[in-house]
């Protein structure tokens, strides 16, 4: 373990094996910091924040710190949690609850690139990557394997389905199914051919997703009969997530253009 001399390490701090935290760091009281996790100088990590094993921060960075948030009062217990084998880059800024008790989580396995902003109850799932200058407002969820763009505004209470793949620059109002791509105009064109290959989906269950994507966006079915058409066969546990995903949708779905992918590319 390497502790800079110029860090200011608080009360209550748990530090693993073989940690890293360079110079001019801060680290609040009733931290956690797991084994082989690096700091590079100027990293800010506020109070009751877990981080995972095998992290690595970069310069600048502002995790854990109070949201900014009107509600927010001195005082308030809340949490943020990062996962393991998780990256940082320059200037990221990630806020805790306003609430007492509540978390904000960064799962396993992401990628923050820089100057990207976390609001506080925001819940980003494990292998997600976003990319410069993203901005996630309160309470978004983002499940695994989403990629995200540079330049994109996330509003509150939005979801971003598993797998989904959002262009740079988009204004993201509603929730984003799991397996879509949102192009260009903010329209969502189809499934994200290239993410549904990488993670392993052979080509049967690739065609399976790509029709429940063109029946509920490009078929002129409104949303109970789309459902109902596509749950009218035996579906994929993939394609029941889909299902589940718009069916529980608060914020309603971002709309569609049909442009969606033929299946010879699929």
């Amino acid at each position: 373990m390497q502790i800079h001399p110029t860090a200011v390490i608080g009360q209550n701090v748990k530090i693993g094996k073989g940690c890293s935290i360079g110079p001019y760091c801060v680290v609040k009281d009733d931290v956690e910091i797991g084994e082989g996790t690096v700091l590079e100088p100027y990293v800010h990590i506020g109070r009751y924040t877990t981080i995972g094993s095998e992290c690595r921060i970069y310069p600048g960075a502002d995790v854990g710190d109070e949201p900014q948030d009107h509600s927010f009062r001195p005082g308030v217990v809340s949490y943020t949690e990062i996962g393991s084998h998780t990256v940082i880059r320059e200037y990221v800024t990630i806020h805790r609850p306003p609430s007492e008790g509540l978390k904000t989580v960064i799962g396993s396995h992401v990628l923050l690139m820089a100057f990207v902003h976390v609001a506080h109850d925001v819940v980003i799932g494990d292998h997600v990557t976003i990319a410069n200058h993203t901005a996630l407002t309160g309470h978004v969820q983002v499940e695994p394997m989403a990629v995200i763009s540079g330049y994109c505004m996330i509003h509150q209470f939005c979801r971003i389905g598993s797998l989904a793949m959002i262009t740079a620059g988009a204004r993201i109002r509603q929730d984003i199914p799991p397996y879509c791509l949102l192009g260009e105009n903010d329209y969502i064109y189809g499934p994200n051919v290239v993410g549904l290959r990488r993670a392993g989906f052979n080509q049967e269950l690739r065609m399976e997703i790509r029709r429940a994507i063109k029946t509920y966006f490009f078929q002129d079915l409104n949303k109970s009969a789309a459902l109902d058409t596509i749950g009218g066969a035996k579906m994929s546990p993939e394609v029941a997530h889909f299902v589940d995903f718009i069916k529980s949708s608060k914020r309603g779905i971002m709309p569609g253009r049909a442009k969606y992918v033929e299946e010879a590319e699929l």
